[in-house]
């Protein structure tokens, strides 16, 4: 063993991790609930949406994914009967991106299994620790926004978060 496999993983180590391990587990449990014929990928799209609507470019935005990868998905989605495709009202050249009904009940679901994931781990770590760490991920997560988005210091808005101060 190398003294680089003897140290504690890294951030984006320990974020992989978690994300992953996450997200198989509220698939699964969304499949088990019928919604079998998405995958974790769709996430970047069904994690974002709104029930009044959203353009594709904020999804894009808000999920760090390129335009293209969020368009495939749109499409996809669209396809499976989750979302649909509708003019937007402020501006007649745009499309907003709109559950359907069984995107609304997938979202219902979805936020249900992560409430239940979330309190599994709060009750392990204890209320106000899991709390702490919550936000501590939040502060780390708009500060690493920042540095991505050109560092400009003070308040920066953070993908599904609107303004956050990281210091």
């Amino acid at each position: 063993m190398t003294g680089r496999q003897a140290k504690e993983p890294d951030l984006g180590v320990l974020a992989a991790q978690v994300l992953f391990s996450v997200q198989r587990e509220l698939f699964t449990m969304l499949a088990e609930q019928g919604f079998d014929d998405i995958q974790p990928r769709a996430g970047a799209v069904l994690a974002h949406l709104r029930s009044d609507g959203i353009r594709a470019s904020e999804l894009a935005r808000t999920s760090g994914q390129h335009k293209q990868v969020i368009g495939t998905l749109i499409d996809d989605l669209e396809r499976l009967g989750y979302v649909e495709r509708k003019p937007d009202p402020a501006d007649r050249r745009a499309k907003l991106v709109h559950p359907t009904e069984r995107g609304l009940l997938q979202m219902e679901a979805a936020a249900s299994n992560m409430r239940t994931i979330e309190e599994r781990h709060a009750k392990a770590l204890g209320r106000q620790e899991y709390n702490a760490f919550k936000a501590a991920l939040r502060q780390v997560a708009a500060l690493q926004y920042e540095v991505e988005h050109g560092g400009q210091g003070g308040a920066v808005t953070q993908p599904g978060r609107g303004p956050t101060h990281p210091r």
